[in-house]
């Protein structure tokens, strides 16, 4: 059953609204338009049910969803079940072009981050792949004792990933009950940010994109070329966020871009975080169950849930991304501001926020927490070493790209930890992200980290390497998975291996 906030109308407005910001946004004037909220779809009897389509509008791939090219934010909490029926109505003949072409038009999701089956019709990215005008049918297991928090839905056909993802085809999913281990978000606005990073390579109205976003001429990395992207948040170029001084709100942000990072920043406020990938910091440390920053790195993948407070009257504040150094042979990532904070307006439209209904939400469970001794993991050598490395044939995991016939580079045994160091032998910033677990990213360039954390993406930087411990220890998993590099353009193009959990 299909359960949405909003009506048709409401959502027609939204999508004449953002044409009418990009309108402006070409003419180089400063008009925004408030942040839209996507549909929400939520779980009727312990199952979340949707039809989803892929779809080509404009020459852009998408999703469909309730007759719109949206992406629904899903809901669901520990014991659901998600049913997706995913309809390919791609074009038969693609006009794209893909890493690896001709571009096929295959599509399938990836559940990013849950702690679900890799089989089929689970989170099965290798075997369940649609072709135009077929289907694909889930039925994914949300466990009973998963980890509450943010994670994302994206397409992942080998070889098509990026352009997909890159057009858009991503979108966020919610595993309600954060409250049971961070109290101090019940009764905060809710508000969920999926960042998508947006082509602007053959734009005509590029150079004017570039001013509205307030990009400096000047970049802070070795990339001799101009920008090729900006960022949209829930589809937006440099929305409004509204938030009345020193309101405090609970935001969950999803880097859903396909190669671009975020070093998410809030003018003249610091975020106070709950949660990174999905995992509440305190499902770990108890005792810890926030941490304060003035700004954190995202790398595509990645998710932050924080508590934001509104900047005092008469100030101007920004949601910005800061300059990254992406390396020499990165691709250039510059500051930009994502979206203006300001006080409500009454012109401004109603927010399409509603508050949860409680017969969803409520768990009265206690927390479940994890804590876990790794220090006797730490001093033991790496039980596997991943390297990535990179010329001008393809991307590469310790010497050889991924063939979907390949045996598994690696083994890990249900019911265990692994310490595994990540090594990047190339001159650019790679993510490192493995399918159906998380791990403790603890050391980088073998120095310990000031802030180890729990996570199921984490940035490799160049010419060096992270030290991580991951948790094989739930059963679910059991079947054979992925590990990769979330830059999906080095993905499709052969930087990524299999691995069977037994």
């Amino acid at each position: 059953m299909l359960v949405t906030n909003h009506k048709a109308g409401k959502w027609a407005h939204i999508l004449l609204l953002i044409g009418a910001e990009f309108f402006f946004a070409s003419l180089g004037r400063a008009q925004t338009v408030p942040l839209p909220e996507p549909p929400q779809v939520r779980p009727k009897n312990h199952v979340t049910s949707l039809a989803l389509h892929g779809v080509n509008e404009n020459g852009r791939d998408a999703f469909a969803f309730g007759g719109h090219n949206i992406a629904p934010v899903i809901r669901a909490s520990p014991g659901d079940v998600l049913k997706i029926d995913y309809i390919n109505d791609l074009p038969s003949k693609s006009l794209e072009t893909c890493a690896v072409n001709p571009c096929m038009d295959m599509t399938n999701l990836h559940f990013h981050g849950l702690t679900v089956s890799p089989d089929s019709p689970q989170d099965d990215v290798l075997t369940m792949l649609a072709q135009p005008s077929h289907a694909l049918h889930y039925s994914v297991e949300i466990p009973r004792d998963h980890p509450p928090g943010l994670y994302w839905y994206h397409t992942h056909p080998h070889g098509e990933s990026e352009r997909q993802v890159l057009d858009g085809m991503s979108g966020a999913i919610v595993i309600e009950g954060i409250k049971r281990y961070v109290p101090e978000v019940k009764g905060l606005r809710e508000r969920v940010l999926v960042l998508r990073g947006r082509s602007i390579e053959h734009d005509p109205n590029a150079a004017e994109l570039r001013q509205h976003v307030g990009i400096p001429s000047k970049g802070c990395g070795g990339e001799k070329e101009p920008p090729e992207e900006i960022f949209t948040v829930n589809g937006v170029v440099r929305p409004r966020i509204q938030i009345a001084p020193n309101e405090r709100q609970f935001w969950r942000v999803v880097n859903a871009s396909a190669d671009r990072y975020l070093d998410l920043q809030l003018d003249g406020q610091t975020l106070e975080i709950v949660a990174l990938d999905g995992m509440p910091l305190a499902y770990h440390n108890p005792k810890a169950p926030t941490r304060t920053t003035n700004h954190l790195l995202l790398a595509p993948a990645g998710r932050l849930e924080a508590i934001v407070t509104g900047p005092q009257p008469g100030t101007h504040s920004a949601l910005r991304t800061l300059c990254v150094d992406t390396g020499s042979a990165g691709d250039p990532n510059p500051e930009m501001v994502l979206a203006d904070v300001v006080p409500a307006k009454n012109s401004d439209q109603p927010g399409l926020h509603a508050p949860l209904k409680q017969a969803d939400a409520i768990d009265n469970r206690p927390p479940v927490y994890k804590p876990i001794d790794v220090e006797p993991l730490k001093k033991t050598a790496p039980d596997f070493t991943v390297t990535f490395t990179e010329d001008k044939n393809g991307f590469y995991i310790n010497g050889r790209k991924f063939a979907m016939d390949a045996s598994p580079m690696t083994t890990a045994r249900i019911g265990t930890y692994q310490h595994w160091r990540i090594v990047n032998q190339t001159d650019e910033l790679h993510p490192f992200h493995i399918h159906q677990v998380h791990f403790l990213a603890y050391a980088e360039n073998g120095v310990p980290l000031a802030n180890p954390a729990w996570l199921d993406t984490v940035n490799v930087p160049y010419a060096g390497s992270v030290d991580v411990i991951l948790d094989f220890t739930n059963p679910v998993i059991k079947g054979m998975s992925v590990f990769h590099c979330h830059l999906l353009n080095h993905e499709d193009k052969g930087m990524m291996a299999k691995i069977l959990f037994n």
